[in-house]
């Protein structure tokens, strides 16, 4: 067997930024922002992970504000049936398919193998123990229809003091019913989401079989494509797969053709590239980056590839944040230049960089990069509906990115 061919650190960061389709994303440069390209974006990725965190933005707004520049979320919504649910399902729903996440509704039969697998985390077992609350749960909803778990009427329904986690039996239950796939997602309501029995809502093209080895090899080649280089815990990581369960796919692209091994200087480990993947020399980019961007969502993936040791911030303890609360990575070109805490104050319509760092070993580039980095902060505020930018913590970059900012106002 020959050897694998052999690839820079470099070539493969530009790969990998190339099949993100972060290559071109450079303020003002971008093309048109309407359905199809949004449409376009999500089939690329695949998925977009959710989080509720809205200090900044939702998470499933970044990436595509990321790859095509300032774009009408509205649009968004009607897509994801946010404030706007549905009977029946069009486009798209949600499923555990990397955390939480929206996914196309074509995707549903790929992950039957996960619905039907048991629940982790005890989940099983509380199922079992409260099965007459599931059963109960499933039957309001093919009564009533699509409704949000707080517009049921079970008796297990009480409302519970103590925040977030003190949800009641029957709060519970629809988890239990969505793992399932028993109930589907068929739009949000306040960022609520709102449920469907999944034979009612689901066309009937969603609700075929599909065998779990080739639904987690068709997940494996998405993610490979999506990702243009990685390695095993990469591709698995993407989906959330058991590594066996990848490493069996892999094998399978491979002897196809859809992956050529690689050796990556520097990783250490075998990695594969899409067959099909661009290979640019060079890319450019400027971009803020969601804490759950695909480029990044992968921690060890993030640090093998650009050399960035990244944590999001928003479950340390207040004293122990290094780089602030909500923390986005900052891509120039083909690296990852430094992070930025951002707070979008809407009352006061300002845009705060609440603490920016650059990268070590970057301290005598930080002011070009903080020009780089003006527009893109301008972008999204103004994408936002907020009027200026202000740069209102520390941070071994704050200086420069205000001073950008200064500039770029005179």
């Amino acid at each position: 067997m020959a050897a694998p061919a052999r690839m820079t650190a470099a070539q493969a960061r530009r790969i990998a930024i190339a099949a993100s389709g972060l290559d071109g994303a450079v303020p003002g440069e971008r093309g048109r922002t309407g359905v199809r390209t949004l449409e376009r974006t999500i089939e690329r990725l695949g998925l977009l992970q959710l989080d509720s965190v809205n200090v900044f933005e939702r998470s499933h707004y970044l990436p595509l504000l990321s790859r095509v520049g300032p774009y009408d979320r509205a649009t968004l919504d009607r897509l994801l049936h946010h404030d706007r649910p549905r009977q029946r399902l069009g486009g798209y729903t949600e499923y555990v398919a990397h955390e939480a996440a929206v996914i196309a509704v074509d995707d549903w039969p790929l992950w039957g193998w996960k619905r039907r697998q048991p629940m982790r985390g005890g989940s099983e077992q509380w199922a079992a123990q409260h099965a007459a609350i599931v059963d109960g749960v499933l039957a309001e909803f093919a009564e009533r229809g699509p409704m949000r778990p707080s517009d049921m009427e079970h008796p297990a329904h009480e409302r519970l003091p103590g925040g977030w986690w003190n949800k009641s039996d029957a709060y519970w239950a629809t988890a239990v019913l969505f793992q399932r796939g028993e109930l589907v997602t068929v739009g949000r309501s306040r960022f609520e989401r709102q449920y469907a029995v999944a034979d009612q809502a689901l066309p009937d093209a969603a609700r075929a079989e599909v065998d779990r080895a080739d639904a987690q090899r068709v997940l494996v080649a998405r993610a490979a494509q999506a990702f243009g280089v990685a390695a095993l815990d990469d591709l698995a990581d993407y989906h959330r797969l058991p590594v066996k369960d990848a490493q069996a796919a892999v094998a399978d692209l491979v002897d196809e053709g859809s992956l050529e091994p690689v050796a990556v200087d520097g990783w250490g480990r075998p990695a594969w590239v899409w067959a099909g993947a661009r290979r640019p020399r060079r890319v450019r980019a400027t971009a803020l980056l969601s804490p759950f961007d695909p480029l990044v969502w992968h921690r060890p993936r993030a640090e093998r590839m650009f050399g960035f040791s990244y944590r999001i911030s928003i479950y340390t303890p207040a004293a122990q944040r290094a780089h602030g609360y909500y923390v986005l990575p900052v891509l120039v070109d083909d690296e990852l230049v430094g992070r930025v805490d951002l707070k979008s104050d809407r009352k006061a319509r300002v845009l705060r960089v609440q603490h920016a760092t650059i990268e070590p070993g970057l301290e005598h580039r930080a002011g070009e990069l903080a020009a780089r980095l003006e527009p893109v902060l301008r972008e999204a505020a103004a994408w936002q509906g907020l009027e200026r930018v202000e740069v209102a913590g520390a941070g071994t970059w704050a200086a420069e990115v205000a001073g950008a900012l200064d500039a770029g106002t005179g």
